[in-house]
C-alpha cells in the first residue's frame, strides 16, 4: 500500500482544525459531511458502499486488527488518505481511547417513502395449513425527541439486532450524524434506513399504509406481553425525560407498558426499546 510521503503533524494544519469543526453540529450540516471514527465503524461504512471523502490514520493508536487491509479497502473505494501524528489524532479523535482511524463522509438523507413498508412474501415460513410462503409484514421502530447521542446510537444497534424495516426519527433532538450516534451504534448507521420527520406526517405516513401504531407508556393496564405485536408494526418510544408526547399517546392504536417490579417507575428508553423490540420479535417469529 502506498501511504502517503507526507504526514500531518502541527495541530495548526487545516485539515486538523476541519476534523474538530466537524464535532458541531451547524459545521457538520454546513459541509453536509460527518465523522466516523473506529476500525469497525469505517469497516462496516465501507461494506454497505458508504463513499468515504478522507481517511486519516494513526499507527500509534493501532490496535493490530487489520488496518493495513482496511486502508486499502477506503484508498480503493476513492477516498484520500492522510497519515497524523499521534498527537494530531489525539486532538481530532471524539474518543478518549482512540483506535487511530477517522474518516470524513457525506451526509445523506432518507425519506418515509424509502421505507419498505409493502409486505412480502417470506421465503422462510409458510401460512399454517398451507405451502404459500407466508407474508413478512412490515416492523417499524419511531422514536420521539430523543436527546442523548448514546441512547439514539444503542437504540440504532438494537433495531439492527431485531431486524426492523427502519427507523423513523420524530421531532429530532438529536442529530443522527453526531459522532457518539455514530459510535454507540458500532457503525449500524449504515445498514438501518433512519428517516428524520415530524411527528404528524409520520402518523399520516402510517396510517395511509396501514400499520397499527404501539406506543410505550406506564399509564396504561396493558402488558407489553400480553397484547398481539403482530402484522404491519410501528413501535412508538417517548423521550428520556418527558416520554412520549399527547400527540401520540392520543393518535397511536395501542397503548403497552413494561411492568416495573421495584422502586424504580422507568427504565432508560434505550433499554426500555430493546426489552419491548425483542417481545415484537419473539411474538412475530413464534
Amino acid at each position: 500500500m502506498a501511504i502517503p510521503l507526507e504526514k500531518i503533524t502541527s495541530l495548526q494544519n487545516p485539515r486538523v482544525k476541519q476534523l474538530v469543526k466537524l464535532r458541531e453540529r451547524r459545521d457538520r450540516d454546513e459541509a453536509g459531511l460527518f465523522l466516523v471514527e473506529g476500525y469497525r465503524e469505517v469497516r462496516r461504512a465501507l461494506e454497505k458502499s458508504i463513499r468515504l471523502h478522507e481517511l486519516y490514520f494513526c499507527p500509534d493508536w493501532f490496535l493490530g486488527e487489520n488496518e493495513a487491509a482496511l486502508l486499502d479497502q477506503a484508498k480503493q473505494s476513492g477516498a484520500q488518505l492522510f497519515e497524523l501524528s499521534k498527537d494530531a489524532f489525539a486532538k481530532c479523535s471524539y474518543r478518549d481511547r482512540p483506535d487511530g482511524l477517522l474518516a470524513v463522509a457525506p451526509q445523506w438523507k432518507n425519506s418515509l417513502a424509502d421505507l419498505n413498508v409493502a409486505g412480502v412474501a417470506d421465503p422462510g415460513r409458510t401460512e399454517p395449513g398451507s405451502a404459500t410462503p407466508a407474508t413478512k409484514h412490515p416492523f417499524l421502530l419511531v422514536v420521539e425527541a430523543i436527546e442523548k447521542p448514546g441512547n439514539l446510537g444503542t437504540i440504532l444497534r438494537s433495531a439492527d439486532a431485531a431486524g426492523v424495516d427502519g427507523v423513523i426519527v420524530c421531532d429530532a433532538v438529536t442529530d443522527i450524524f453526531n459522532p457518539n450516534v455514530v459510535r454507540s451504534s458500532t457503525g449500524v448507521l449504515f445498514s438501518v434506513p433512519v428517516v428524520v420527520a415530524d411527528s404528524t406526517t409520520v402518523h399520516a405516513f402510517l396510517v395511509e399504509k396501514g400499520v397499527r401504531m404501539v406506543a410505550t407508556t406506564p399509564d396504561t393496564p396493558n402488558v407489553y406481553t400480553k397484547v398481539d405485536l403482530r402484522g404491519p408494526l410501528a413501535i412508538i418510544m417517548g423521550s428520556e425525560q418527558y416520554g412520549l408526547s399527547e400527540f401520540w399517546l392520543k393518535e397511536s392504536n395501542l397503548l403497552v407498558r413494561i411492568p416495573m417490579a421495584g422502586q424504580a417507575d422507568s427504565l432508560n428508553v434505550a433499554m426500555a426499546t430493546i426489552i419491548t423490540l425483542f417481545e415484537a420479535v419473539r411474538q412475530r417469529n413464534g
